[in-house]
């Protein structure tokens, strides 16, 4: 880079900056700090929350292990996490929900996580709610995400990456809830389905332990997305 154009550089108006280290750390946080080791204005709009708030987390396979060590890494994610970065929001709120059984703040950075566009946190939000058992509204509320996310075809990689999570950052601590009789999704006495979920996911899930093909397709076949919905309950409190 020639002396001329850093001293262009120089004039950038900080907003400027600002929008292009968003654009950078939404790609890849390494590609952020490489940016803000280059100049000091790139330096110094790294600073701001938004960027924060903008950070691409890798996914728990993907992260070094040394980072829960290193003080600076340590530094640089509790502030993401206060300026609500939604991938941290999201993970946070699985620890509360199912390792704490915080469930007030659990719910709080669901939502927020959620209203941002997180479709991660969409799904473990709407698997939540279809299991409540006290109010009714907000099932209905969780049924309407759920069709949403069916429509959308999300289901599959939204499950893969709650599973990640689950998984690999605290094996062996989950406590995934458990689906009473009366958290049933699907009550009407005409559905031909309704009611067998529970066995079509036993049957599924033992043929994948023999690596049958019967394993594979789930709950796509069936007519009732109401049953669908209660088949991916299944699912998901025995992720982990």
């Amino acid at each position: 880079m020639t002396v001329e154009s850093c001293c262009n550089m120089a004039f950038i108006p900080n907003d400027i900056w600002v929008e292009i280290t968003i654009k950078v750390a939404a790609d890849s946080i390494r590609d952020l700090c490489s940016l803000r080791m280059t100049f000091k204005a790139a330096r110094d709009a790294g600073e701001a929350e938004i960027v924060h708030r903008s950070v691409s987390i890798p996914p728990p396979h993907a992260t070094p292990w040394w980072w829960c060590l290193n003080p600076g890494a340590k530094r640089f994610f509790d502030r993401c996490m206060v300026a609500s970065n939604p991938e941290l929001l999201f993970r946070e709120a699985l620890r509360e929900l199912f390792i704490r059984r915080n469930e007030n703040d659990g719910m709080k950075m669901l939502n927020s996580a959620t209203n941002t566009g997180h479709v991660a946190a969409k799904y473990a939000l709407t698997m939540t709610l279809l299991l409540r058992t006290d109010d009714n509204d907000e099932k209905q509320r969780g049924m309407k995400m759920f069709r949403e996310l069916d429509a959308a075809g999300s289901l599959a990689d939204c499950k893969a990456m709650c599973f990640s999570i689950l998984t690999i950052s605290w094996p062996g601590e989950v406590q995934m809830p458990r689906i009473e009789a009366q958290q049933t999704v699907c009550n009407s006495p005409t559905c031909s389905t309704r009611g067998h979920m529970p066995l079509l996911y036993d049957y599924r899930r033992r043929a994948a332990e023999r690596n049958s093909v019967h394993a594979f397709g789930g709950a796509a076949h069936i007519p009732c997305i109401n049953c669908r919905a209660n088949y991916e309950m299944q699912a998901f409190v025995n992720l982990a």
